[in-house]
């Protein structure tokens, strides 16, 4: 399922406006990096910052309104930034922490069927204690399912997966003590695969994701929210984006070469 033109037409309305946006506003860093600075211009440093900075919110102003614009249309409800539920039972945290500890020593293997039908089954036994948790990046809700989805930059570091699984299981057991009748999913979503063609890996070591059933990287997540091979449609948005503003954005980073180097 291809995207529509309007769907085309609004993902490129809102590239136009959030690199203008970040022109607009943008400073580059203050550090000095002297060698760095004569040996490559003035002009691609900025552009080297510019790019950092941009990558540091890319999820919030770029990913998540995109996925809201490619899923309003398939799904009941799709939303940006929402507050996760915020109660959690004792008993649902100490089969929460023996899941964990299980991963931890490698005594088990992810297995995210058998880890929610523990959570279930004690989702709503125990002490009801208030909790909070991070925002659900992504939240789907469809007929009879649940989609609760933590978006993570590309190469997350291996000491991060701890408190990725955490969260997902946490989200689980929130969500079952308000609604037991719905199926629950928890994902991370990896927007693009870095290391394309090969297949993305880097979860494989830490042991602690069912990569089956709580990971989508690149185009399973994109065509799990959009459809049927929307991904490459996207990456056609973005690249006649950049074509159209090259001359803007050659004109914007020039004015720093102007400066001069030092």
């Amino acid at each position: 399922m291809a995207l529509t033109k309007k769907q085309k037409d609004s993902i490129k309305e809102k590239l136009y406006t959030v690199l203008r946006n970040k022109f607009k506003d943008y400073k580059p860093e203050t550090t000095s990096m002297p060698f760095h600075t004569r040996l490559l211009g003035k002009d691609r440093m900025a552009l080297y910052s510019f790019i950092q900075s941009l990558n540091t919110n890319f999820g919030t102003s770029i990913f998540e309104p995109l996925a809201v614009e490619l899923g309003k249309d398939r799904f009941e409800i799709i939303d940006k930034q929402v507050e996760a539920k915020d109660i959690i039972t004792s008993e649902a945290q100490i089969i929460i922490q023996n899941i964990m500890d299980d991963l931890i020593s490698a005594n088990k293997t992810p297995n995210r069927n058998e880890e929610l039908n523990l959570i279930k089954k004690v989702c709503k036994l125990g002490e009801p204690k208030k909790i909070k948790l991070t925002k659900i990046d992504i939240y789907i809700e469809n007929d009879n399912d649940i989609y609760l989805i933590d978006l993570k930059t590309a190469k997350p570091n291996k000491g991060e997966f701890k408190g990725f699984k955490r969260t997902l299981l946490e989200w689980s057991a929130v969500s079952l003590y308000y609604n037991s009748e719905k199926n629950v999913h928890t994902l991370i979503g990896i927007p693009y695969n870095p290391y394309e063609p090969k297949p993305y890996e880097r979860w494989t070591i830490a042991g602690m994701l069912d990569l089956e059933k709580e990971l989508k990287v690149a185009e399973d997540l994109w065509n799990f929210i959009g459809g049927d091979n929307v991904y490459n449609d996207i990456l056609l948005c973005f690249e006649e984006v950049g074509i159209e503003m090259r001359k803007e954005i050659d004109e914007y980073f020039s004015n720093f070469l102007n400066k001069g180097n030092k």
